[in-house]
């Protein structure tokens, strides 16, 4: 009897975890990020989060996942210190850009929506 030349997908060989990584398809990353497999589509097409391909299908290790996760984290603002904003001002005047307050400024007037402005010209129906 002929043996399979490779063991079923549910079957664990000794070497095959060391060798081979888990690849991931981008509905199951989505689920894990909380957002949309387009998203995740999307972002690999334009090459903004790390992917593998295989064929015409994305796929993601587990690594790439965890680099996702720290490409979009958001760290905290580092807290000003009373120190630091004094050092800014030992430049001389002429360095410094002008205030806002000294720059005159014009006011915005919204422009009136077409509807309105087709109407008062009294279309022929």
């Amino acid at each position: 009897m002929r043996q399979a030349a490779l063991s079923p997908a549910g079957a664990p060989t000794p070497h095959a975890e060391a060798a081979l990584p888990r690849l991931y398809v981008p509905e199951e990353v989505a689920a894990v990020l909380g957002c949309s497999a387009w998203w995740v589509k999307d972002r690999a097409r334009r090459r903004l989060i790390p992917f593998t391909r295989v064929g015409r299908a994305y796929r993601f290790t587990g690594e790439h996942l965890a680099e996702i996760i720290r490409m979009n984290e958001a760290r905290p603002a580092l807290p000003r210190q009373r120190g630091a904003k004094a050092a800014p001002a030992a430049k001389s005047p002429a360095s410094q850009p002008p205030s806002s307050s000294s720059v005159p400024t014009a006011r915005l007037r919204a422009r009136p929506p077409r509807r309105s402005r087709q109407s008062q010209f009294g279309t022929a129906a």
